[in-house]
């Protein structure tokens, strides 16, 4: 199936539902899509812009959502008594340096870069995190190099299915390993200190 047909809406036939593919001629053409395409869309699932390609995103799994959440609920507890900044989960655009648009899990963006949350969308972050999927590349590489490109200070892979989390700290133009931990240790972040996450707490909730 192509990207174009992922966008396509289910209408019944007389033959029983098959995709509505006459509804894709109404959107932009591969390739062609703006950013005011892309943020004129309204949908609940995750859609991302590169190069002009929209990309929809595979539906979280529920393991996935109970560890976003519980990773979101550490992280609030910690930044908002202190007044740090402000945390948001997906569905929300974050725009990188080259005009494209992902969708990052997590986004924490400090206080003092305010000006960068726009009412559709904010331009980069300070923090992401992303738990990853079936399409582990996607993160472990892909958004990796996105990323680090765009230079977000840290970024966090969480893995349900190893049970690890591994904090990237961004240096130079790339990421280093910070730290890495599964059941029975602790990762912390360089960017936030103090903030520490007991990694059993966050996937045996789950």
């Amino acid at each position: 199936m192509t990207r174009p047909e992922k966008l396509a809406i289910s209408a019944k036939s007389e033959v029983g539902y098959e995709p509505a593919w006459d509804i894709a001629r109404l959107f932009p053409a591969q390739g062609r899509w703006t950013a005011v395409d892309y943020l004129a869309l309204d949908t609940n699932r995750l859609v991302e812009l590169v190069d002009g390609h929209v990309e929809v995103l595979e539906m979280p799994t529920p393991l996935h959502q109970a560890v976003l959440l519980r990773l979101y609920d550490l992280l609030r507890a910690f930044v908002l008594p202190r007044g740090l900044g402000a945390i948001l989960l997906a569905p929300m655009p974050m725009k990188l340096p080259d005009g494209n648009f992902r969708e990052p899990d997590l986004l924490f963006m400090f206080a003092d870069h305010a000006d960068r949350r726009k009412p559709q969308y904010w331009e980069g972050a300070d923090l992401v995190m992303e738990v990853l999927s079936a399409d582990r590349q996607h993160d472990l590489v892909t958004k990796r190099a996105e990323y680090a490109q765009a230079g977000i200070p840290e970024y966090w892979l969480v893995d349900p299915a190893e049970g690890r989390i591994t904090v990237l700290v961004l240096e130079g133009d790339g990421y280093s390993e910070r730290g890495t931990a599964q059941a029975g240790g602790t990762v912390a972040s360089r960017l936030l200190p103090g903030f520490t996450v007991v990694v059993e707490g966050v996937f045996g909730d789950a």
